[in-house]
């Protein structure tokens, strides 16, 4: 199995064994399509079997099959939810998990390369997008609507300072390799 994080149980949410997920993914609704995520313990991989979604602002209250009451939920406070990628929805087109960026080349706008991409924090406005762990004034931030980066291929990412890097996409675009 190929596994994504794809939350954290924050908190229990009533008497009855829900728990509150921050969500990592775009797309809280995938939730609703799986059936079951896991949790990683030293002693091995749990499965939790998802028996009910619920919305509630930016966080979902989902009730596990194996959990009974808030007792056991405490237990699964601060864990982080992983999921089968096989068993999530298929992304849509030009979306990618954060977890195929990793390891990427970093290049500037002249194809220059400035580091890979070690990691990628959620300051919950924006993605911070850490090169090379250096520190955050090496980070690049707001990865989408203002576009400092964009994802031309599966060999790494261009920046840009220009909006959405139209100009360095098309650069780099041969009838061959049509970005």
């Amino acid at each position: 199995m190929d596994f994504l994080e794809v939350g954290k149980i924050i908190n229990t949410h009533g008497l009855r064994g829900d728990v509150k997920i921050v969500t990592w993914t775009d797309y809280p609704e995938d939730f609703e399509e799986i059936d079951k995520v896991y949790i990683k313990r030293k002693t091995g991989d749990e499965v939790l079997t998802i028996t009910n979604v619920k919305y509630q602002k930016n966080n979902i209250i989902v009730k596990f099959k194996e959990i009974a009451d808030i007792n056991e939920a405490e237990k699964y406070k601060n864990l982080v939810v992983w999921a089968d990628r096989g068993d999530l929805p298929e992304l849509p087109e030009g979306a990618h998990y954060i977890a195929d960026l990793i390891g990427l080349d970093i290049v500037d706008e002249n194809g220059d390369q400035i580091g890979k991409l070690v990691d990628v924090f959620n300051t919950g406005a924006n993605d911070i997008y850490d090169v090379n762990h250096a520190s955050l004034k090496d980070a690049v931030v707001l990865f989408g609507k203002g576009c400092t980066g964009e994802i031309v291929s599966d060999q790494g990412l261009i920046l840009t300072n220009h909006h959405c890097g139209y100009p360095q996409i098309q650069q780099h675009s041969t009838v061959e390799h049509d970005y």
